[in-house]
């Protein structure tokens, strides 16, 4: 059975920034998508019905979910936007989105393929998202790519699954926006770039960062697979705020909208005790990180959320009976 979409909360705020960007009220509107933590799921029917409800507040407008799109910053995609950041060019970038797509829609969706003169990156027919929130994901990635890059690429030409609008003032929004040839009612979501693109190079680019981003990412798609609604949010937001150093419950239950009894209960529903979730957590992404060898240790103490170094020395002796210069040698013999 196929895995069901969905977006991240960060993901919705896009149409918070394009409500405060118009100066719409939408109380109701708001109040719903308030609702909705950075780190949560958010359903993809409930994206498609609130982008439904926001584009309805402007009908005179041709294309709204263009504009929606266009609000796009790097927060709206958490990890992988900041990876973004830190990658040296785009054929990293668009290397690091395809390797972590998982985390944005829950699914690996996106096939890219490159020649001599054109790169594409291309979602199938059935991972299409409807024309709404289409629209929105592919005016969001161009609008990032001409926030990030001094010298913004032009597609050779963008298509859309959905059929072209039937309104030809909508028709012309849609090539004015994307300002290349934008086809409509073809087998797959496409946007195609000249093969130059991959070799502009982002100017905020940062080898060490991406490395440490790159290991969040990686340590993030641990908490997706098999695992309920509960346990996953619960994991990532554990990841999020790890780094962030004295992570407790207090903090986890406000980030999950939820009071630290209610947390406590759950967790002693699932026989979960909080200390022993944070050590096992910490243990894994230790086990993980020290495989790699361009981290340092005082780099893995930091992303483990420990003050200092030997704060992690002292946990990791008490998870294992080793220290974490051992273990490294360990994992790094040959064979």
């Amino acid at each position: 059975m196929a895995t069901p979409l969905r977006v991240t909360g960060a993901w919705v705020q896009l149409l918070t920034d394009w409500l405060d960007e118009r100066q719409l009220a939408a109380p109701q509107l708001r109040l719903l998508l308030d609702s909705r933590a950075p780190a949560d799921l958010v359903p993809m029917p409930l994206w498609q019905s609130v982008l439904a409800q926001a584009v309805a507040l402007q009908p005179e407008q041709p294309a709204p979910a263009l504009q929606i799109g266009a609000q796009i910053q790097p927060r709206h995609v958490g990890v992988l936007g900041y990876l973004l950041l830190a990658c040296s060019n785009l054929a990293e970038g668009m290397a690091a989105y395809q390797r972590y797509e998982r985390l944005f829609y829950g699914d690996d969706l996106v096939q890219m393929s490159s020649s001599a003169t054109d790169v594409t990156l291309a979602w199938p027919a059935q991972a299409s998202t409807g024309e709404l929130a289409d629209s929105v994901a592919i005016a969001a990635l161009l609008s990032l790519l001409r926030r990030l890059l001094d010298t913004p690429p032009v597609p050779l030409r963008v298509c859309f699954v959905f059929p072209e609008p039937p309104d030809e003032k909508v028709v012309v929004a849609y090539h004015d926006f994307f300002a290349c040839p934008v086809h409509f009612s073809v087998d797959s979501t496409q946007v195609v770039f000249p093969t130059s693109v991959l070799t502009l190079p982002l100017p905020r680019s940062d080898p060490s960062v991406r490395r440490l981003l790159d290991r969040q990412a990686q340590a993030a798609l641990l908490a997706l697979p098999e695992s309920d609604a509960f346990a996953r949010a619960l994991q990532q937001c554990m990841l999020r705020l790890l780094p962030e150093g004295a992570l407790n419950l207090s903090q986890v239950a406000e980030e999950l909208h939820v009071s630290v009894r209610s947390l406590q209960r759950r967790l002693d529903a699932r026989g979960q005790n909080w200390r022993q979730l944070l050590d096992r957590l910490r243990q894994q992404l230790a086990q993980q990180y020290l495989a790699d060898p361009a981290l340092l240790l005082s780099d893995i103490a930091l992303l483990l959320g420990f003050s200092e170094q030997s704060a992690f020395n002292r946990a990791f002796r008490r998870w294992s009976g080793e220290t974490p210069a051992k273990a490294r040698r360990r994992l790094l013999l040959p064979g």
